[in-house]
């Protein structure tokens, strides 16, 4: 009897995998070099429409060349959503301690996140960042530099997005992150059901403009203080 519950319970879970497989390989859209990174990519896509129920909105960047992406930031969720609406692999800049984090360092790794080290050589970040660039790539990052809710004070949004944009012609693409539950928490927010929204923009203009008028106008769309671009 225990062999049958055995052979029973062992064509389950391969049934049960086969079916998560042939999903996730109808939801993944972008190919990240790398069977494994594109299975997660159609999970992640599946898991954030089915169970955080975003819309099928795509982010508004071009088909081919280097662009960058911002975002305000509220959880730990922003990431997934991101990567969720872009048919393009998304090259994130994040903090080296959660780059190294025990069981995550090889996804980062192969995902192609530049890890920056906030302490001391911030600088080596913006060299990996402006080398995907020029190698046409799409660099994302959250230009509040930490998780930062529109009920809090005002926080000046950091140069390094701007920078990059105007060094190498890319366009600065930005998109507004709404409703999401667990908005304020890193992992928190990844497992309680949101009703995402992705607000995406048109690039801010940066033709003849500096950092800190770039900035501003931009700080204004990450804020909720335009709807429009």
């Amino acid at each position: 009897m225990y062999l049958y519950y055995s052979a029973g319970a062992f064509l389950l879970v391969s049934f049960l995998l086969w079916r998560l497989q042939r999903v996730c390989g109808r939801c993944n859209q972008v190919d990240w070099g790398s069977p494994g990174i594109n299975f997660l990519d159609g999970l992640n896509r599946w898991y954030c429409q089915r169970f955080h129920r975003l819309d099928d909105v795509q982010l508004h960047i071009p088909a081919s060349g280097p662009a960058v992406v911002v975002s305000n930031h509220v959880s730990g969720l922003d990431p997934l959503l991101l990567i969720a609406a872009s048919r393009r692999p998304l090259r994130f800049l994040i903090a080296r301690e959660q780059y190294e984090r025990f069981g995550l360092n090889w996804l980062f790794r192969a995902a192609g996140c530049i890890p920056v080290d906030r302490e001391s050589r911030p600088h080596m970040a913006m060299r990996s960042a402006l080398k995907k660039l020029k190698e046409g790539e799409v660099v994302a990052l959250f230009p509040h530099g930490k998780i930062h809710l529109d009920s809090a004070p005002a926080r000046k949004l950091k140069p390094g997005a701007t920078r990059l944009a105007l060094v190498t012609g890319s366009p600065l693409i930005p998109v507004r992150i709404t409703g999401i539950r667990g908005e304020g928490h890193v992992v928190l927010a990844v497992f309680l059901r949101s009703q995402a929204r992705l607000t995406t923009f048109s690039p801010i203009p940066t033709e003849g403009s500096g950092v800190d008028v770039i900035n501003l106008r931009l700080a204004e769309v990450l804020d909720g203080q335009k709807n429009t671009v």
